[in-house]
């Protein structure tokens, strides 16, 4: 159980929060009047008393100081894992990333060199809403029962990131993934190269923690396809079979699967696995491999002796 030390917002982007004492959880959008509060996962940031008082030994900053909404006691955001539930008044959030990329123009690390946000702060979006003041407690909530395996989509496309193409593999990964009782987080379509992807795999990886990506598109021998380049090197481990399993059943079907490149591997305890970029061809593995991955994932969650989703 924690104590909120602070309540902050700021009425524009660009600008400081500050501390306003109470305000208004909206559902599905986040504080009141905050800036940064809209229809995504970010609607609400917290940060650990704690974090600010030792960095206070360096510098004195205010609340809001390092664009977070709620400072709060006695609660170690950094060291709970994405999902975690937080109650406080009649209000439910839901931690859905932990920490993010510091500001090109952040003042603090300007002056400091130093910025706590990246690393100890988290953000959550509010599942239902209700009056958040100064004193009031947070409380950690028991976990979801039974809650489904998180999962995010990515296509690979320069001529799709332009608009030049209608992204036809993306939204059919969701809506079978949906249909299998995944929940889908989130849907990128990035052009091709490696340093984009490897930014939103580690993101997605690390701080959102999902249980499961998939890229699609850029696993063949053109020189712009380096997906699976581009997955190896976020790897914490392989987990070759899928990739081989996909290879030796699409064999069956054509002999041009011999020429895909897609990796499949483990970072953290997330499961990353290239599709190819056709949607007929994404159907086909899809509907081979899904069957067998929930297993896989919940065996890297530690997870392994929980019932299967429903």
């Amino acid at each position: 159980m924690g104590k909120i030390r602070a309540v902050c917002i700021s009425r524009e982007k660009g600008t400081p929060k500050e501390n306003v004492g109470s305000g208004m959880l909206v559902e599905g959008f986040g504080l009141e009047g905050d800036a940064h509060g809209g229809n995504w996962h970010r609607q609400v940031s917290l940060l650990s008393g704690d974090k600010i008082d030792e960095f206070r030994k360096k510098i004195w900053v205010e609340y809001g100081a390092f664009g977070e909404n709620l400072v709060v006691d006695g609660l170690d955001f950094r060291n709970l894992p994405v999902g975690s539930r937080f109650g406080t008044g009649d209000a439910v959030l839901e931690m859905t990333q932990i920490g993010k990329e510091c500001h090109s123009d952040c003042i603090i690390r300007q002056k400091t060199g130093d910025c706590i946000m990246p690393r100890e702060g988290v953000f959550a979006r509010v599942l239902k809403g209700g009056k958040v003041s100064v004193g009031d407690e947070l409380v950690l909530l028991p976990p979801e029962e039974n809650p489904p395996l998180r999962a995010a989509v990515i296509t690979l496309s320069d001529k799709g990131s332009r608009g030049e193409r209608e992204d036809l593999s993306g939204p059919l990964i969701v809506k079978m993934l949906t249909e299998a009782g995944y929940r889908v987080e989130e849907t990128l379509l990035l052009p091709d190269g490696i340093q984009p992807l490897k930014n939103q795999l580690i993101r997605l990886a690390d701080g959102r923690q999902m249980d499961l990506i998939l890229t699609t598109g850029g696993t063949g021998f053109a020189p712009t396809d380096v997906t699976p380049e581009a997955t190896m090197a976020v790897a914490d481990r392989n987990a070759p079979g899928i990739a081989e399993a996909m290879r030796a059943y699409s064999l069956s079907i054509t002999p041009r699967a011999m020429l895909s490149r897609a990796a499949s591997v483990l970072r953290g305890k997330t499961l990353i696995v290239n599709l190819p970029g056709s949607p007929k061809a994404v159907k086909e593995h899809l509907e081979y491999i899904l069957p067998t991955l929930e297993h896989g994932i919940l065996l890297a969650g530690g997870r392994d002796g929980e019932c299967a989703r429903k």
